[in-house]
């Protein structure tokens, strides 16, 4: 589960960076990667609103669990094909409250409520802490080396298009593409280190459409992430998705000709977005179990 946690971190980061906009034009071809990145940063608020947040705090229901995939094919020489039956889980997803707060620099505070326990993970910009009462370890204990990776890798709340070139981030415009029926430009983002994000721009109103996340690792194999968020409200002039879909897309492996179904979208619903609340600095400190006990 602290993997799915890192991913929610790192998926709200990105849907933070979108807002909804009455812009009813046409598309235009001849619009530059920098023109649709001032369109997108002007939808969501303004460049000066975005630099103005410190902080931002997050409640909502996280969907987990659920059971609606398609049994499996599995293809074998000279065999017709068997289906393998998929985990005996509940059929309908678990909606777990959480709270996830965030402050600059790339501080991450995130909580969520599993069968009465409150589990928590922590990154302070630099080390991380995690709390899981729900496998009964109730010791705090560090990042893993590919947990510290992956908080490390993780935007800045105002999203990845904000003051881009100053983050060392260059974005190119790869064309157009149809995202749920509705054209969007595509843009690529080549971040510092190196990495490759894929951004759709929705071409009407400037929306983010979708984005690419972290590839989640399913039965030993790492399948692509699409992120779309949706539900667009005002907080403070700014506009904040209130709602997020993570789909998990399936992947073609060549041994024993078996395909990988794709898993149920996961959906997080935001009830309340708090922009600038006063967070103490012991939230991003590592937890006390005592705390984060009775933190339910």
């Amino acid at each position: 589960m602290l993997r799915k946690l890192l991913a929610v971190s790192v998926t709200l980061m990105f849907a933070v960076s979108i807002a909804a906009a009455a812009d009813t034009a046409q598309p235009r071809a001849n619009l530059s990667a920098a023109d649709i990145v001032s369109r997108n940063i002007a939808a969501r608020g303004g460049l000066q609103a975005w630099r103005a947040v410190q902080a931002i705090s997050w409640t909502g229901k996280m969907g987990v669990g659920g059971n609606q995939r398609a049994p499996i094919p599995l293809v074998s020489p000279g065999k017709s094909s068997a289906r393998i039956p998929t985990d005996p889980r509940p059929k309908d997803e678990v909606q777990l409250p959480f709270v996830l707060e965030m402050q600059r620099p790339r501080k991450v505070r995130f909580e969520i409520q599993f069968k009465g326990q409150t589990s928590v993970q922590v990154y302070d910009g630099d080390k991380g802490w995690k709390l899981r009462p729900y496998l009964n370890r109730l010791e705090v204990e560090p990042f893993t080396a590919d947990e510290l990776k992956a908080s490390a890798m993780q935007q800045e709340l105002d999203g990845p298009l904000v003051d881009y070139a100053a983050k060392g981030t260059r974005i190119e415009l790869s064309g157009m593409e149809k995202v749920e029926d509705r054209d969007a430009y595509k843009l690529k983002l080549t971040l510092k280190d190196g990495r490759e994000v894929h951004m759709w721009i929705d071409a009407q109103t400037f929306l983010e459409a979708k984005i690419e996340g972290q590839p989640r690792r399913l039965d030993g194999v790492d399948h692509p992430v699409e992120v779309y968020s949706r539900d667009y409200r005002s907080v403070d002039g700014l506009q904040i998705p209130f709602l997020v879909e993570t789909r998990v897309l399936p992947v073609a492996r060549a041994a024993g000709g078996m395909t990988n179904i794709q898993a149920p979208p996961e959906k997080m619903i935001i009830d309340k977005v708090v922009v600038n609340p006063k967070l103490d600095a012991s939230l991003f400190a590592k937890p006390q179990v005592e705390t984060a006990a009775n933190r339910h």
